[in-house]
């Protein structure tokens, strides 16, 4: 109870601050980065280098209220077929653009729901990509699987186009929690869709699990998450829900008042926890889990691990193509990303442009302070030695900001001359201690809580 009162002191159960799944976050992208910047940094790619693709796919065939994604609801293969045909061509100008000999290390396919594309439109997606980029060998291909919108065809097809990774939303098991967030998903609809997958040789899933939903409790998170340790996943991504209306209007449909409350959440994030442990996944930042030989455990282990808008990942390329309305793309120069609107996207690269609508540009101690976060929420350390190595900082730079940060969490992170870490207490703060380290000015309505 005192170590709750601690956090509760330092502010944890109050705070609203970003996810640092960028730095600095989405929130502070500007309309300063446009289409010729974005073909400048394309340039710039080193001859040879491998990189990242993800393709957005914004449409659903029912929308869950809970989420905050870009998405919208569609009835008809229209409007996709329409899309998926505009997706194409600019697939096909992006790989006509890159410099000679770029390699495609990662494929990530997400939404939305990219398994609502019908088999043929899968195809020739994944023929268009193959027949634009240049695949390396051992190249990871990953799909985001919402288990109500897949069949033995669609996995086939995905197959066929070389999937291997597969990232099944599985939110909570319990149907009167499933229907007050508008994500109708049984166990049964959940356990065939990954028998399926791997009986097609997709033997590497990934799953995400929410905690912080309404009327959750202790008791039915812990049967959520037995439940799908039934299923033996791979990895999972252990999310809190993050109720933001005045920016998902959709969670308007879900209750505030049978939310928990923030001692609640951390209550239910830390049952959760205990029971991924026990069953020996490893702990992977602030929200992960992965079986021990995962490559994402490995990563964690051997200081390889990254963060990026999927949450962590053991990728390591230096650039991150995005494709699609609303796809964001990294580059060593900064952020781009893609215009929000399906229809604005469209129209731009219908007419041959590039559909860059905003991004940000890396500027003064940007990329210091980007390494120096995302060391934060990977090892919960920032190590002094790497950092001055690699930015050509003085001692006195380090000492300064470490002192800073250090005086604002006294009992829950330390100095040492290897540098400075996260103490295990202290662990529930990462993201305010990350917050510490960011230059920017933060408004808190823009961000989600702390916990």
């Amino acid at each position: 109870m005192e170590h709750v009162n601690q956090l509760r002191r330092m502010g944890l159960f109050d705070a609203k601050v970003p996810r640092y799944t960028s730095y600095p976050p989405a929130t502070k992208f500007s309309n300063d980065v446009s289409g010729p910047v974005l073909l400048d940094w394309i340039d710039a790619i080193r001859p040879g280098a491998a990189v990242s693709l993800y393709l957005h796919v914004p449409f659903c065939r029912r929308l869950c209220w809970f989420c905050a994604c870009r998405t919208q609801g569609v009835r008809s293969d229209e409007p996709v077929r329409a899309y998926v045909e505009t997706l194409m061509q600019e697939i096909r100008a992006m790989g006509a653009r890159l410099p000679e000999g770029v390699t495609v290390a990662r494929l990530h396919w997400g939404g939305g729901t990219p398994t609502l594309l019908s088999p043929e439109m899968m195809t020739a997606l994944a023929d268009t990509i193959r027949t634009s980029f240049d695949m390396a060998p051992d190249a990871e291909f990953s799909v985001e699987i919402d288990p109500n919108e897949i069949d033995e065809a669609r996995i086939a097809a995905l197959a066929a186009a070389g999937m291997n990774r597969a990232s099944i939303g599985v939110q909570d098991f319990d149907p009167d929690i499933q229907q007050i967030i508008g994500r109708i998903q049984g166990y049964e609809v959940t356990r065939t869709a990954v028998e399926a997958l791997r009986k097609a040789g997709i033997h590497s899933l990934n799953a995400d699990i929410l905690f912080g939903l309404p009327h959750q409790s202790q008791q039915r998170i812990s049967e959520s998450v037995q439940m799908l340790l039934s299923l033996s996943p791979d990895r999972v991504a252990l999310y809190g829900y993050a109720h933001v209306p005045w920016m998902a209007k959709r969670q308007a449909m879900i209750p505030t008042d049978a939310l928990p409350s923030p001692e609640e959440r951390l209550a239910l994030f830390e049952t959760a926890r205990r029971l991924f442990l026990w069953d020996s996944y490893q702990e992977i930042g602030i929200d992960h889990f992965a079986k021990p030989d995962d490559s994402m455990a490995v990563a964690a282990r051997s200081g390889h691990l990254r963060r990026n808008f999927q949450g962590y990942t053991d990728d390591t390329c230096d650039v991150l193509i995005g494709l699609g309305a609303s796809a964001i793309s990294r580059f060593p120069q900064g952020y781009a990303q893609n215009a929000s609107s399906t229809a604005t996207y469209q129209k731009a690269v219908r007419a041959g442009e590039v559909a860059t609508g905003r991004g940000h540009a890396f500027k003064d101690e940007d990329r210091l302070r980007s390494r120096m976060i995302e060391m934060l929420m990977c090892e919960f350390r920032i190590d002094a030695g790497q950092i001055a190595q690699e930015f050509r900082l003085p001692p006195t730079r380090l000492s300064q900001l470490f002192t800073a940060a250090a005086d604002q969490f006294p009992g829950m992170v330390r100095i040492t001359p290897e540098g400075f870490d996260i103490l295990p207490e202290g662990r529930p703060l990462a993201r305010m201690i990350a917050r510490a380290f960011d230059e920017y000015e933060m408004r808190a309505e823009g961000h989600s809580s702390a916990i």
